[in-house]
């Protein structure tokens, strides 16, 4: 018989461990077979049938250091306990037991699972649906929309100047992320109390989330008019019926959002958004302002002369 050398032995090992890996390479799903008889998962814990024996062993183990004799060890640390302890500390383990067992067949039980990236639904379709009337959808007409302005408003603005003085009564909305300011507008100027200015960023943001669930591409609302001092409604007379001397702009708790001209989002240095229609914004804005109007937020008439939703706060 060919005594074995280390070098044969070494070589042997070697074609061993090379022809497993090709098998284990090529039948992947010889070694989940192998770990499934044996009824363990990714984790290490027995499943299955073997996951009871872990269980009992936990309460088997509880129970015997439960049980254990006064002279015990356990039992060595605490020489001045009493028989009347004893029903206290067995009834405090039974517990622990339990508690214990319940964890153990709980882990045992649960198989591995992989972490779940979490992802928005757009499975389900958000149509556009708008207001079945935009003239019954948003009546407040002036008189009902004055006695919120005089409410919640600030005393009227005699001129540019005048405002520029008033900062603590109102706020400037010229510059935000979720709306623009009409570059056109030189009739009013960017100022709002703040309760309005609010009623504003939440108008033009939950008009944003719309666009996003209805996979439209985004845009802004434009605000066409805001507060308007004494010389603004002078000047606007001579042309506007609407801007009367007891105008809703006066006190700054009043704002115009057109609903016929929007401003694109496109991405810096990237791809133009795809065209849609100002009829389908104009739908999405109007569900905006539904809402808001019957959750008592704002009052809101719509104006077919001048293009806008006349908004005032509540």
């Amino acid at each position: 018989m060919q005594k074995l050398n280390k070098t044969l032995f070494i070589r042997s090992v070697c074609a061993l461990v090379g022809v497993l890996f090709i098998i284990r390479l090529c039948f992947p799903s010889v070694a989940r077979t192998s770990a499934d008889a044996a009824g363990i998962d990714s984790a290490g814990v027995a499943v299955g049938g073997d996951s009871t024996a872990v269980v009992e062993s936990a309460e088997t183990a509880v129970a015997a250091t439960a049980e254990a004799p006064a002279g015990s060890p356990a039992s060595a640390d605490s020489p001045t306990s009493t028989s009347t302890a004893e029903p206290t500390e067995t009834a405090a383990a039974a517990e622990s037991s339990d508690g214990l067992a319940a964890a153990v067949s709980g882990a045992a039980s649960t198989a591995f699972q992989p972490f779940a990236v979490p992802r928005l639904d757009f499975s389900s379709k958000h149509p556009i649906r708008g207001v079945y009337s935009y003239r019954e959808c948003f009546p407040d007409i002036q008189d009902v929309q004055i006695v919120a302005a005089r409410a919640h408003g600030v005393t009227p603005v005699a001129s540019r100047a005048d405002a520029e003085k008033r900062k603590s009564e109102l706020l400037y909305i010229g510059a935000n992320p979720y709306y623009e300011i009409d570059p056109r507008m030189n009739r009013s100027i960017p100022y709002l109390v703040p309760r309005a200015s609010h009623l504003l960023e939440h108008i033009s943001r939950r008009f944003l989330d719309s666009l996003a669930v209805k996979q439209i591409p985004l845009h802004k609302l434009i605000v066409t008019s805001v507060l308007r001092t004494e010389e603004d409604v002078a000047r606007l007379q001579r042309y506007n019926h609407n801007a009367t001397e007891q105008s809703c702009h006066r006190f700054g708790t009043t704002f115009d959002i057109s609903y016929n001209r929007f401003h694109t989002v496109s991405p810096p240095g990237g791809p133009e958004r795809r065209a849609v229609r100002n009829d389908s914004l104009k739908f999405v804005l109007s569900e905006v302002l539904r809402d808001a109007r019957e959750e008592g937020r704002c009052y809101v008439k719509y104006e077919v002369k001048q293009g806008c939703f006349h908004i005032t706060v509540r």
